[in-house]
């Protein structure tokens, strides 16, 4: 039989999960992705070598299925044809450990009543993550299961990075800047790292991880310093669907003169706003980089201009800048974006390579250039295999 840590990371529609062996080497075996839950699923599963295992398409009838039955209907599959498995640990992406959790936890009780408690702190996202769990729990009964936390990176964080100017009983209460998508920064450092040995004792980079959802860190010698995602989800950078920092002065003004309850003003900050908003077309910036559409280019120039500001803002906090890196989905596959963020930014000491960046080539800095400018993809399930690892071991 061989040992196998099984990752999870479920959102409100979709379900990422991957499978490692329980060793040193952590190889992975599979790797899958389920999209559309709730309304057409769509599933493919590929194996170690990128075969593509199986890909299956839910029948209308069954098209409502929730993850719990979704995964269910998954691990019988792995248990069909991959019958050698032995699940000895499931990691899960939890986005909000809160102030409590500083490094992955074995889940028990007690900690899966905080997850729930701090549901209110990322609505769109820690109440699919507890979905996620409790399905694993049913599924694989005395498995130790692992919440591997977005926040977790953050949580030393220098004292005035996580404030707010608000009545310090407020701090003592939970409020305060916690960041987020801390497995994508864990994960794309260690293979920075691998390419720039160097940056593990003083390295200073800004780390960009674009995607649907958005958020940029400053990372010195592998801590987190700064991050432009604060208490919750929707602030820093606008995203595919959620606003991004705004001036609390405009919720309430919605409040007072719109008359809008918390719900109506949840609803427009988390699924109305960013690009789908400001575009009026697409929250998808493929589909804003196709279209000739003022609304289109309206929301483009937005969102690179508030990732380049915030390049510039993160390299103040670390006090010099040696890299930048773009990870994510749009991080990753955008040219366009890529360019136009660190347009203008010779006074930092970037310059890009246009050849290179068009390919999508790991480094797209010149050889010249004072900051290198790397593109890096993430592996948030490889840092979540690993921590599950190492915590079912002891």
């Amino acid at each position: 039989m061989t040992r196998a840590v099984l990752t999870l990371n479920a959102g409100s529609s979709s379900l990422k999960f991957a499978l490692y062996t329980a060793d040193a080497l952590r190889r992975r075996l599979a790797v899958g992705q389920l999209e559309g839950i709730g309304t057409h699923p769509h599933l493919i599963i590929r194996d170690e070598a990128g075969h593509t295992m199986i890909e299956w398409r839910w029948k209308q009838a069954d098209a409502l299925a929730a993850h719990a039955e979704v995964l269910a209907q998954i691990i019988g599959f792995l248990h069909s044809n991959m019958s050698d498995l032995d699940i000895v640990g499931v990691g899960h992406r939890v986005v909000h450990g809160g102030p409590i959790y500083e490094a992955p936890v074995v889940i028990d009780e007690d900690v899966m009543a905080n997850l729930v408690r701090f549901t209110p702190l990322a609505p769109l996202h820690q109440p699919h993550n507890i979905t996620g769990i409790r399905a694993a729990i049913e599924a694989f009964p005395g498995v130790p299961q692992v919440a591997c936390f977005d926040t977790a990176f953050h949580r030393r964080h220098p004292w005035v990075a996580d404030t707010y100017g608000l009545p310090y009983s407020l701090w003592e209460e939970g409020v305060r800047r916690y960041g987020f998508h801390g497995l994508s920064y864990e994960a794309v450092w260690g293979k920075l790292v691998d390419r720039a040995p160097e940056m593990a004792t003083s390295g200073r980079a800004v780390v960009a991880h674009l995607g649907s959802g958005a958020s940029m860190c400053a990372v010195k010698a592998g801590r987190s310093v700064g991050s432009t995602m604060g208490f919750s989800t929707v602030d820093g950078l606008p995203m595919s669907t959620r606003s991004g920092s705004i001036d609390p002065g405009v919720l309430l003004w919605m409040m007072q003169e719109k008359g809008w309850d918390a719900a109506q003003i949840t609803k427009i900050l988390y699924k109305e706003s960013g690009l789908k908003g400001l575009s009026g077309i697409s929250g998808d910036m493929r589909d804003l980089e196709r279209s000739d559409a003022p609304g289109a280019k309206r929301a483009i120039d937005f969102f690179v201009f508030r990732v380049k500001r915030e390049i510039c803002a993160m390299t103040s906090v670390l006090g010099g800048l040696d890299a930048v890196v773009f990870t994510g989905g749009i991080g990753e596959h955008s040219a366009l974006v890529r360019a136009r963020a660190v347009e203008g930014l010779e006074f930092l000491g970037v310059e890009i390579d246009h050849a290179a960046n068009a390919v999508d080539a790991p480094v797209i800095s010149m050889p010249h250039s004072g900051v290198t400018v790397h593109v890096i993809p993430t592996d948030e399930e490889g840092v979540i295999a690993h921590h599950t690892s190492r915590l079912i071991a002891l």
